[in-house]
């Protein structure tokens, strides 16, 4: 064509190529928007800058309202969660379950799309878990009696691990089995996913004599760790393919993982927090997940970062680091998403 095309016909079609560019994104990415912030933006203002970097995906970690709303319209898929201390009320009363359905789902499931509803957080093993999967069965329940076909799961954390290495062998621990093989086998039967938040940077720093900082940033370009005939170059592989192999052994072998947090912190006056490891790291992430695990090759890992901003009331140190972005919207290291 040469040079011969219009200069109107050049920047319509730039126009056009740079804002599929912006709201296409990676469909495998999201990220965790949490709340934890007494100076953080409004909701207006951080659902646009989702929408501005081509971030499709939102973990909303409680049915916040203000959120929900500035949600509405914008074509981000949402994973809702539930408060924690819901949990007992929603395993114990369907009618409960019925009202947070009604409450928190059903003004909103015309202009949002939830993606999936997550029963608590990281309470599997501890005093709440025995109320998880009556709260996912009745969430469940009131969903579909309300017509909405939206798969409920909990989030985990690896903590319900009990063999991880080599990540064959993975399997539930004794605290945390008698909860998950249950769970396991719900989702098997339902065809809805686990939730699972993994964090390499915490195993790294965990052991760092055994644990090299290379494998735990996908730096490391040869294998690591041979299982079997199964090779693994970094340890964000190991930790998933250590779940799906628990998984398999508890009633949930077709069960698919959802990394539900993922990140590393770039700041904390601790082992390996830095901006540039993570700026590594996470963009390593975003790269990665379309090839999937060994254990699961080519099948695209649905994974969301943490987190949005820097959060000044969670716990000092590390905590309050793995924000992408500063309470004002300045990035405190560049991902690409595109």
């Amino acid at each position: 064509m040469g040079r011969s095309r219009c200069r109107i016909c050049e920047v319509a079609i730039w126009f056009l190529c740079s804002s599929f560019a912006i709201f296409a994104g990676v469909e495998a990415i999201g990220v965790n928007y949490g709340l934890l912030g007494d100076n953080l933006p409004s909701p207006d203002k951080v659902i646009s800058l989702y929408k501005s970097r081509g971030i499709r995906s939102l973990r909303l970690f409680n049915p916040d309202q203000n959120a929900l709303h500035a949600l509405k319209g914008s074509d981000i898929s949402v994973i809702l969660g539930t408060l924690n201390e819901d949990l007992q009320q929603l395993a114990s009363s369907q009618s409960y379950a019925a009202t947070w359905v009604q409450t928190n789902v059903a003004p909103f499931a015309g202009s949002v799309h939830f993606k999936y509803i997550d029963a608590g957080n990281e309470v599997i093993p501890g005093d709440l878990a025995t109320y998880v999967l009556p709260a996912m069965q009745n969430l469940d329940a009131a969903l579909n009696d309300a017509g909405y076909s939206i798969p409920v799961t909990t989030a985990v954390s690896t903590q319900v691990l009990g063999d991880s290495y080599p990540p064959s062998q993975g399997t539930f621990s004794d605290s945390a089995s008698s909860y998950m093989a249950p769970i396991a086998t719900f989702l098997e039967s339902r065809g809805y996913p686990l939730l699972v938040n993994v964090y390499p940077y915490f195993s790294y720093t965990s052991n760092t004599k055994e644990v090299h900082l290379d494998y735990a940033l996908f730096n490391a370009h040869q294998t690591v760790v041979l299982d079997g005939g199964v090779q693994y170059s970094n340890l964000f592989d190991a930790i998933v393919d250590s779940v799906y192999a628990a998984l398999e052994k508890s009633g949930g072998p077709n069960v698919d993982v959802v990394v539900s947090e993922t990140g590393w912190p770039s700041g904390g006056s601790a082992p390996g927090a830095s901006v540039e490891n993570a700026r590594i790291y996470n963009n390593n992430v975003v790269a990665h997940v379309k090839r999937g695990t060994p254990r699961r090759p080519g099948k695209e890992l649905e994974t969301y970062l943490f987190a949005m901003f820097n959060e000044n009331q969670k716990p000092e140190g590390v905590e309050q680091h793995f924000g992408l972005y500063r309470p004002d919207m300045t990035e405190v290291y560049h991902v690409d998403f595109s």
